[in-house]
């Protein structure tokens, strides 16, 4: 009995060492987990460290640049503002400039218009008298002409303005003394304004002509030969009689600009080439060119006229309470009223708003002061 009971003590000594053997390789592994357990939290801690450093850093990286950006954003935004600015000064520059310019032009288009002495002269039938005995006669190769010009003074009337001149000069004074005249139309009043009219700048002066009786002007002659054989053949050609030419005194002829210039013996001759037109010359081919009389002018006595007639008044600021017609009978009906400081109305007239009407003086009636 006792050799089984220290068998079976002898058993459970070996398996108590067995599974204190197991304990201690489970307790050594569980040192060596918790080794590599703390050194990769070690590795861990080191690598939070290192990543909270970087994200600190990029925190303030990012920081500096939100600085800097709102630094340049508000230094764009006050150039921007600058630049808006000088935008509108400069628009208002230039509307200002545009208005002094549109002005200038208005005044320098009112100034040519006030003075200009340039106008289409209307087709007139002129009759040339004999030449006087008395006259030179050095002076037969020239047909001279005296023409005088006379502008007629001009008025623009405008909408709602009205243009009355009466038989004497007093009346209109008497008109103009009053600053506002009270016209009755219809059971009702109308104000007008009578007004000094102010005609512009008139001219006149005299237009002396001399057209040579033998010299011709010659034009659009071909350059198809030298200068010098061209005057030759020029002045075959302009000698036949068969043509209607005469004998030539001399030959003028620029190639560059296809003109001539001939000066015949006897007057008379260019006198019946000019009124043709053309003539028929001979240069390799018969070619057909224009002739046209030579003259001279000169503008002599020009003078300027400009005053205000004495006899004529402007009315201004009429509104149109009826129509026309009806309103210029109501203005002279008024105006010709000698208790209304009126007087025998020679001529009237009245345009309503909208229209405009230019008004011409005639010399006779005209009275203007120097």
């Amino acid at each position: 009995m006792a050799d089984m009971h220290n068998t079976v003590m002898m058993d459970g000594l070996e398996d108590a060492k067995k599974e204190l053997e197991s304990w201690k390789n489970k307790a050594e592994k569980a040192d060596d987990l918790k080794s590599r357990l703390i050194v990769e939290k070690l590795e861990e801690d080191e690598a939070k460290e290192k990543a909270k450093h970087e994200m600190h850093a990029l925190v303030e990286k990012q920081n500096n640049f939100r600085k800097e950006f709102n630094q340049s954003k508000s230094e764009v935004q006050d150039e921007i503002q600058k630049l808006t600015k000088r935008k509108q000064d400069l628009l208002d520059k230039l509307r200002r400039c545009q208005a002094e310019l549109d002005a200038k032009r208005a005044e320098s288009t009112k100034l040519k218009q006030k003075f200009k002495i340039c106008a289409q002269i209307p087709d007139t039938e002129v009759r040339f008298s004999a030449q006087d005995k008395e006259e030179s006669d050095d002076d037969s190769q020239l047909i001279r002409g005296v023409f005088t010009i006379s502008q007629r003074p001009t008025v623009l009337l405008q909408g709602g303005q009205a243009l009355i001149t009466f038989e004497e000069d007093k009346v209109a004074s008497q008109i103009l003394k009053i600053a506002k005249c009270s016209v009755s139309c219809d059971n009702m009043s109308l104000d007008v304004k009578p007004k000094r009219l102010t005609m512009d700048p008139a001219v006149k002066f005299e237009v002396h002509l001399d057209v040579s009786r033998k010299e011709l002007k010659v034009s659009n002659v071909p350059p198809s030969m030298p200068e010098e054989r061209m005057k030759d053949r020029l002045e075959i050609s302009f000698s036949k009689p068969s043509r209607g030419g005469g004998e030539v005194e001399g030959v003028e002829y620029d190639k560059t600009t296809g003109t001539g210039h001939i000066t015949f013996l006897h007057p008379g001759v260019a006198e019946s080439l000019a009124l043709r037109g053309k003539y028929r010359v001979d240069l390799d081919t018969e070619v057909n060119v224009q002739v046209g009389p030579v003259y001279k002018h000169q503008l002599r006595k020009f003078q300027t006229f400009c005053g205000s007639p004495k006899r004529t008044i402007l009315l201004d600021d009429i509104k149109d309470i009826t129509d026309e017609e009806d309103l210029q009978d109501h203005l002279e009906i008024h105006f010709q009223k000698p208790s209304n400081c009126g007087g025998e109305i020679e001529s009237i007239k009245y345009i309503s708003a909208g229209k405009a009407l230019q008004a011409f003086f005639c010399e006779d009636m005209e009275e203007r002061d120097d």
